[in-house]
């Protein structure tokens, strides 16, 4: 059932369409179209030959749910998924959310002719997932990081299947390749032809999804329901590496076969699927993402042309200043931030306008914002305490090790290397770009946009650190050894490489390491198979998502977060929201009710009445519960004469929560006293 009519995503965008700078008094900084301009792609002349066909995005993402409602996956860069109804089916169940992916035809010279549909040619789509978590090794922390943050050698999961065979029948969740070919095949769910289904412990079907195709055979991945169990019983010991469960994350190859009028058939250039957990907040991105990690590895092997000066203020700039805008809805810490930190207000409208002046009078304020930033290049023995209270307030790749410069979010330094051209005044400030504000599908977007397009708006809304081990991938991502290009000069940029074991298991020894994992014909960080990129997430998901909420330091204030953008901390609940938008009380009242923030996972340890309400109690109780956490969605502030001047005009607000007591209401049946 999909949950997307276009009208309403249209009226939704036509909204912000509408803003030129900024809206009125207090409103976030708005959603805005901003595409990439890297990698450069042409568009082909008229009449053009086919040579090359090519699936986008090369990554795609889609997210698990316990509802059968389901909505489309972002395909337009800077503007989240909006599904009618909101992420909950009405009954507490998450929506799923789907990846779409597409085909696009090239010339000879690489440069872009059109998306090619069922009209055009024959489409048979061919996926290949699987889950790999139970075969193999657990997770302490990333391994990539030297000296600076030594990763922590670790030992197979469920080492006791000794052998590879028994391994990979007990442990191994495969459904084997599914194709698919046509217009709207499958499209209600029901053919189970089209089901990604294999076993695990020899004893338990698991579904991994499903693939259908829509109206213009387009390829759908439906993700699974986001179920976690253990066959045994086996309690739950670990954040991350739990013996003897399993979960329905999975990833693999996406591949199509493109027969054309004329005859010909065309591979297309491959793409990946990655199913993982939900987005908690999905209109707040992370201030990071997993595309400017990317976009950061390919501009380091120089890949990708870097952008040219003058930069964009809107494409380069002002999306991550909007994410720190943002981050105050999900982080009390961010939410202090002006007290702690000494900078203005991100979300005020002629804050935006200062930050917008590329002037050389507005040099010393820019510079002076720019300071605010934690410098990834600083990696001095005293870095830990210079960079500590800068932006953003979040724990790093080094957390395990104390003194680290690591032991803070690093900023990938592309990113940072834009706000410091920024701060020089080297950008343009066009951020009320008429001509992008009208664009609302990703056909109104130039040809030659389309296809990158796809690949940056699926990548934008996923945590691009830190990496222990993440929300949705982990840190191989920013390694070049996993991408096509490192042995492939033509591959384009972001295609993740093919590799071809005769199995799906893979041992590497007793224990893995850097050295382990990235050297040998057949690396772990190398060429990838069905389920390698998921292999490395926490076994199951939940635990770890409970787990990455605030950490203890030994100073207590400010209070860093993990991943607040995905994984919320600090919320403004949807009975405190009624409040505030009551017009018979004071204002002083609504403003209580305004400022008065509560803890996200609030319930989750401590469920019942006689319960320890401990970390502990958490990490279990999640695998239960994640259906009734509640999602950070926008919504209209007050409108009435006496509106306190304090509550913005657009807040994000905490909804769908469900009830947290695991009771059951009973009823007598025949038989039964009543």
């Amino acid at each position: 059932m999909v949950d997307t009519k276009t009208i309403r995503r249209r009226d939704f965008l036509a909204g912000i369409a509408g803003v030129t700078g900024m809206a009125a008094f207090g409103l976030p900084f708005v959603p805005k179209l901003a595409v990439a301009a890297t990698p450069a792609i042409e568009a082909a002349p008229e009449g053009a030959a086919i040579a090359r066909v090519g699936i986008y995005p090369a990554l795609g993402i889609s997210r698990v749910g316990g509802s059968q409602k389901w909505f489309y996956a972002p395909e337009l860069p800077g503007v989240p998924a909006n599904p009618e109804g909101g992420f909950k089916d009405g009954s507490s169940l998450i929506k799923k959310q789907v990846q779409r992916f597409r085909v696009f035809a090239f010339d000879a010279e690489g440069r872009v002719i059109k998306e090619l549909t069922a009209a055009d040619a024959k489409i048979e789509w061919r996926v290949h997932v699987a889950n790999t978590k139970a075969a193999w090794y657990g997770f302490v922390n990333a391994h990539d990081n030297g000296a600076n943050a030594p990763g922590m050698p670790t030992r197979m999961r469920n080492q006791y299947f000794a052998s590879n065979e028994q391994r990979e029948k007990m442990l191994v969740i495969d459904p084997g390749a599914v194709t698919i070919s046509g217009t709207e095949v499958n499209w209600t769910g029901e053919d189970s032809a089209y089901a990604m289904k294999g076993r695990f412990w020899d004893s338990v079907d698991v579904g991994l999804g499903q693939v259908r195709t829509d109206a213009d055979g387009r390829l759908l991945v439906v993700p699974a329901d986001g179920i976690s169990r253990s066959p045994r019983g086996t309690a739950i010991t670990n954040f991350a590496d739990n013996d003897g469960w399993h979960d329905d994350w999975c990833d693999g190859p996406v591949d199509a076969k493109v027969t054309l009028p004329d005859g010909q058939v065309l591979d297309a250039d491959g793409a990946w699927i990655a199913c993982v957990g939900p987005d908690f907040a999905p209109e707040i991105p992370s201030i990071s993402t997993l595309y400017d990690v990317i976009e950061n590895m390919n501009w380091e092997q120089k890949w990708v042309e870097p952008p040219a000066t003058p930069l964009s203020f809107r494409q380069h700039i002002y999306p991550t200043f909007r994410r720190l805008a943002l981050m105050e809805w999900v982080s009390a810490a961010s939410n202090l931030r002006q007290g702690w930190l000494d900078v203005g207000d991100f979300s005020s409208e002629a804050y935006l306008a200062q930050l917008a002046d590329p002037s050389e009078a507005n040099k010393a304020f820019r510079q002076k914002v720019f300071s605010a930033f934690r410098d990834p290049y600083n990696m001095g023995p005293n870095a830990y305490k210079e960079e500590h209270f800068k932006i953003p307030l979040m724990p790093g790749d080094g957390v395990d090790h104390n003194g680290s410069p690591l032991q803070w979010f690093q900023f990938p330094k592309l990113q940072y290397e834009r706000l410091r051209l920024w701060a020089e005044g080297a950008f343009d400030n066009d951020f009320a770009d008429v001509a992008l504000d009208q664009v609302t599908d990703l056909d109104q977007l130039p040809v030659e946009q389309r296809p990158h397009a796809l690949t940056e708006a699926a990548l934008e809304p996923c945590s691009g650190g830190a990496f222990h081990p993440g929300v949705e991938l982990s840190y191989y991502l920013r390694l070049p050894a996993l991408y096509a290009r490192a042995a492939d000069p033509e591959a384009e940029a972001f295609r993740i490489a093919r590799g071809n074991r005769a199995s799906l298991v893979q041992n590497v020894g007793r224990i893995l390491d850097f050295t382990t994992a990235t050297t040998g014909e057949d690396a772990p960080i190398g060429p990838q198979m069905a389920g390698d990129l998921t292999r490395w997430m926490g076994l199951p998901w939940q635990p770890d998502a409970f787990s990455c909420q605030r950490v203890a330091m030994q100073t207590d204030f400010p209070v860093p977060v993990w991943w607040p953008a995905l994984l919320p901390v600090d919320v403004l609940p949807e009975e405190h929201y009624n409040q505030l938008m009551r017009t018979d009380l004071s204002a002083e009242q609504r403003v209580k009710f305004f400022e008065n923030r509560v803890w996200w996972a609030r319930g989750v340890p401590g469920i019942g009445y006689h319960a320890n309400a401990s970390y502990w109690d958490g990490i279990r109780n999640m695998i239960a519960v994640w259906q009734q956490m509640g999602f950070v969605v926008q919504r209209p502030g007050p409108t009435d004469p006496d509106r306190p001047e304090a509550i913005p005009q657009q807040l994000f607000v905490e909804v769908g929560r469900g009830s947290m007591e695991q009771r059951f209401d009973w009823v007598a049946d025949d038989g039964d006293m009543g």
